[in-house]
């Protein structure tokens, strides 16, 4: 039987929930890291937002490009080291993406983000929609990222999206080696949570209060009651859970249906009540180089493996338009056209 909660404990938790639930009105998204029975990883990710005519298209990115960061007229440049394939937002923000050595790299919106004051750091500035690119672009590991975020070369500047709403997120990292790091900023200080064990990432409350809230739930046990909501906080347990019990296959096949199945299910219906709604799915696999993405308007997943990609000095980039009156499947680097990088929100 389960526990009985006491009655502070229960007042805690139903705040926290409430909490969760209501401090994200624009997205809903869920990432996970799974290890394989191999000891390789793969990392998925759902894309929630409130806009169903939301542009996704994807790109590759080669090494060599000359970057500009945004945000102010003291902007951060840089040369992108490695080369990656994305995910744009809105064609001004690489939302997700993995790079040629393993690194992958998420955003989902955080309501809390605060990313300071430019004027006050004196830092150059870099444009929200630009940061995880610059990870792409220069690390090949978790550690190598957090090691250069110790004290950050930039300041983020943030702005609305197409759609009007803020640009409020935070990131999840991960690579080849299973190592993974969520970036917070908070009242314009970062917050970095560091290690293997940050195998889930969804949204409001900030992590360290989602790591807390979770803590109860591994206490009541998931094989008695699981949290069932679509609130950022319901889905973190579910997903924490099923991590935590599922098999780790050994069968490249069965890996990758294992995490599929996961990242499905705590994805939100298309035509949510609450206006929120799963428009894709991405999911990495770290060892293998490949990029998978599920769109929820086509019946089919297709796939970028980046050993079959040029991404060398001074080869083209290339875009990939994904539309519902554009059915795509199976691997697809062929199908990528030259085309001028997005510049950045």
């Amino acid at each position: 039987m389960m526990k009985k909660l006491t009655n502070g404990l229960r007042l805690a938790l139903v705040a926290g929930v409430l909490a969760s639930t209501t401090l994200q009105p624009a997205n809903a998204c869920s990432r996970i890291l799974y290890e394989t029975g191999t000891g390789t990883y793969i990392t998925a990710r759902s894309m929630d937002w409130v806009d169903p005519e939301l542009t996704s298209d994807l790109w590759i990115f080669p090494q060599g490009i000359e970057r500009n960061g945004g945000g102010s007229d003291n902007e951060l440049t840089w040369t992108s080291k490695y080369g990656s394939v994305i995910t744009a937002f809105y064609g001004t923000a690489s939302a997700d993406g993995m790079n040629e050595k393993g690194l992958v790299g998420n955003m989902q919106y955080l309501t809390e983000a605060d990313f300071g004051d430019p004027a006050e750091t004196g830092k150059p500035t870099i444009s929200i929609g630009a940061w995880l690119q610059y990870f792409l672009d220069n690390f090949a590991t978790v550690e190598e990222a957090v090691a250069a975020m110790q004290d950050p070369a930039f300041t983020i500047v943030s702005k609305p999206v197409e759609n009007g709403f803020p640009a409020l997120i935070h990131m999840a990292i991960s690579d080849a080696t299973g190592d993974s790091a969520i970036f917070e900023y908070l009242g314009g200080e970062l917050v970095i949570h560091h290690g293997p064990e940050y195998v889930v990432m969804t949204n409001s409350p900030i992590y360290s209060e989602q790591l807390a809230l979770n803590a109860y739930w591994e206490k009541a046990g998931g094989e008695n009651f699981l949290p069932g909501t679509a609130s950022a906080t319901d889905r973190w347990v579910r997903a924490s859970y099923y991590l935590k019990t599922m098999k780790k296959q050994e069968d490249p096949r069965l890996a990758l249906a294992t995490v599929f199945s996961l990242i499905r299910g705590v994805s939100a219906p298309v035509s949510s009540a609450n206006g929120v709604e799963t428009l894709w799915r991405t999911v990495a696999d770290h060892d293998a180089k490949t990029y998978y993405f599920d769109s929820v308007i086509s019946p089919s997943v297709f796939w970028i493996d980046l050993n079959k990609v040029d991404l060398t000095p001074g080869a083209k980039v290339m875009t990939l338009k994904v539309s519902k009156d554009r059915p795509l499947a199976g691997e697809v680097s062929s199908q990528f056209e030259e085309a001028e990088p997005f510049e950045f929100l």
